[in-house]
């Protein structure tokens, strides 16, 4: 392991996700360009996870105030029979217990980053803003998450307008071709769409 990885995952998570996710390097916490990076990073954890067939197309990453990983997951709703292990909540779990924070991922830690795959689902959007995180990455967007069939629920169209109000920075569509051909191979693989 590298000097900027510390654990990503949490012995009451880890029976969650695949072993492999260890596996996968994540980059330098001084990596440029920070974002395209860190969403590669982010987007080989999906495209893996569609390739051995242990989740959905999707997942996320948080990256310490120090700029090393804190926490990755990916979604395991299927092989867990959980509706609530998107990448996202999974991935803010770990860091909460990963960087001790009793109530909120970054705001005592100086701020943390979530790096998503896709644009938030209602769920996860929920979280997001309860997070306390300071920025917010994304890949694919809510309409290529839908295209492939998959129910983003009820989000409000200004989502990235009210999370800037809480102080959390969003950019959206780094890497959105790639990521949302992950979401188009994981359906056309026959895998389950779900909600």
């Amino acid at each position: 392991m590298n000097d900027h990885t510390k654990p990503i995952t949490d012995p009451r998570f880890s029976d969650l996700l695949p072993d492999w996710i260890r596996e996968v390097t994540p980059p330098p916490a001084d990596a440029v360009p920070r974002d395209e990076s860190r969403m590669d990073y982010v987007l080989r954890l999906a495209e893996l996870n569609v390739e051995r067939r242990t989740g959905g197309p999707f997942a996320a990453a948080v990256f310490g105030p120090d700029g090393s990983l804190a926490a990755a997951a990916v979604n395991v709703v299927v092989p867990a029979g959980c509706y609530l292990l998107h990448a996202e909540v999974l991935a803010l779990a770990i860091a909460q217990r990963v960087l001790g924070e009793p109530g909120t991922v970054g705001r005592q830690a100086g701020g943390c980053e979530l790096v998503s795959s896709a644009e938030p689902c209602a769920m996860c959007y929920g979280a997001i803003a309860l997070s306390g995180i300071s920025r917010l990455v994304c890949g694919a967007s809510t309409p290529d998450v839908e295209a492939v069939g998959f129910d983003e629920g009820p989000k409000p169209e200004n989502w990235t307008e009210i999370l800037v109000a809480r102080g959390i920075e969003v950019r959206c569509a780094v890497r959105r071709e790639q990521a949302a051909e992950i979401l188009t191979q994981y359906r056309d693989f026959g895998n389950p769409i779900y909600q």
